[in-house]
């Protein structure tokens, strides 16, 4: 499907459901964008969901986390956060299509306040304890 596996190995259900989400979301765009006839992905698409995974497996919150467009740290380069806000916003109304479960799951998590890294840090202080 892409070049970069989903690393799903030790991941959080929550990081693996966000994979799925932007993974779904670029097919979506590059297909209609880039004339894509296969389930392959331009080099352009390809090399941002790559670095898309990349940001989900560093990010500081992991399951804790909001939706990266509600995200108090910006993580994304600005050239890429462009991409990104180009894609969500064609292919979001459309996961409802392709993938209503995903899309719900989206809207859902996207309703989550945004922690800040001090609370992520408090919280895995008093679990450790």
């Amino acid at each position: 499907m892409f070049k970069r596996e989903l690393n799903l190995g030790k991941q959080h259900p929550r990081i693996i459901r966000e994979k799925k989400t932007i993974d779904k979301m670029v097919h979506i765009y590059c297909k209609s964008h880039h004339n894509i006839k296969s389930n392959q992905l331009c080099d352009e698409c390809n090399e941002f969901l790559e670095y898309a995974f990349i940001r989900l497996d560093k990010c500081p919150f992991q399951e804790e986390k909001s939706t990266c467009g509600k995200c108090v740290v910006h993580c994304y380069q600005p050239q890429m956060r462009e991409k990104a806000k180009k894609i969500m916003r064609y292919s979001g109304p459309r996961m409802l299509l392709h993938s209503p479960i995903l899309a719900l799951h989206h809207l859902i998590d996207g309703r989550k306040k945004p922690q800040t890294l001090k609370e992520v840090k408090e919280k895995k202080s008093k679990k450790s304890s």
